[in-house]
């Protein structure tokens, strides 16, 4: 059986992507043509890499960024005589992105039209299990507390997992060295002023009881997960957009594919694109 979603011809919708959830193929088709309009603006023009499930998310995992018989409905990226990486140009890419299987979507920090100019710096807080939800949540709050002094206008939301993920438009022209040192004195900052909040240390046997800020995704080539996107883990989850002001009844891993309708309402990112360099 085939059906249609958007102008995307979907084969085999009935296939159980989620099988705790019983969420099918049809099911994360329709999710992203729902969220499409939303994802647009970061997609557009952004590098990406992906992760398929074709056997549900408890078989193989994909990791794709670069193309290769596929190419419809994407546009190719040849980056420094490298393999070809490619990028999504319309909402009906991103529906046929999950019609070839697609569960997760990462952006690059810059444009194609500013490659070497990245614009959306990242910081994931990924707890260690032993901090409690409050302790992330002050933790959150002190790095937003850093970039407000900074006069960086920064944007919450949802990783889907155990922690919160926080991002920063910029349009001030960073190389990508310069970008990823500036995230770098950050995430210091922050280990020497709260040490018992936060670490820099990578490695997970010695975070013991601290929150990784992981500054990392600010690297040429490195990804975030992309605004909107599906996580291929259990409970379908989802790294969503809130508002600063609801981070204290929001946690990490509340949104999923049944109740993000009532978040989309909200769009507290609509200024985002706003403060992003105008293109070039």
């Amino acid at each position: 059986m085939k059906v249609k979603v958007g102008q995307i011809e979907i084969s085999n919708p009935e296939r159980i992507v989620y099988p705790k959830e019983k969420i099918t193929k049809l099911d994360i088709a329709k999710y992203y043509h729902s969220v499409s309009k939303f994802m647009m603006p970061f997609l557009s023009d952004r590098l990406l890499s992906v992760i398929r499930a074709h056997d549900g998310i408890n078989g193989e995992l994909f990791f794709k960024k670069h193309p290769t018989t596929e190419t419809k409905l994407i546009k190719k990226y040849q980056l420094d005589g490298e393999q070809d990486y490619f990028y999504l140009p319309s909402e009906k890419a991103i529906v046929n992105q999950a019609q070839m299987g697609t569960i997760e979507f990462h952006i690059w920090a810059s444009r194609i039209t500013a490659i070497n100019k990245p614009d959306i710096m990242t910081f994931d807080l990924d707890p260690d299990h032993r901090v409690s939800l409050t302790q992330l949540r002050i933790a959150t709050k002190e790095l937003k507390e850093v970039l407000d002094k900074l006069k960086l206008k920064s944007f919450l939301k949802t990783s889907g997992g155990k922690g919160y993920h926080v991002l920063v438009p910029f349009n001030a022209g960073f190389t990508w060295n310069n970008f990823e040192k500036f995230a770098h004195d950050i995430a210091l900052y922050l280990k020497e002023e709260f040490p018992k909040l936060f670490t820099t240390n990578i490695r997970k046997v010695d975070r013991q009881g601290k929150i990784f800020i992981d500054y990392l995704r600010n690297g040429k080539g490195a990804t975030c997960v992309c605004p909107y996107s599906l996580r291929a883990r259990d409970g379908a989850k989802i790294s969503m957009p809130i508002a600063w002001k609801d981070i204290d009844d929001v946690a990490p891993a509340d949104v999923d594919i049944f109740n993000y309708q009532d978040y989309i309402k909200k769009n507290p990112w609509k200024d985002f694109e706003k403060l992003l360099r105008k293109k070039k």
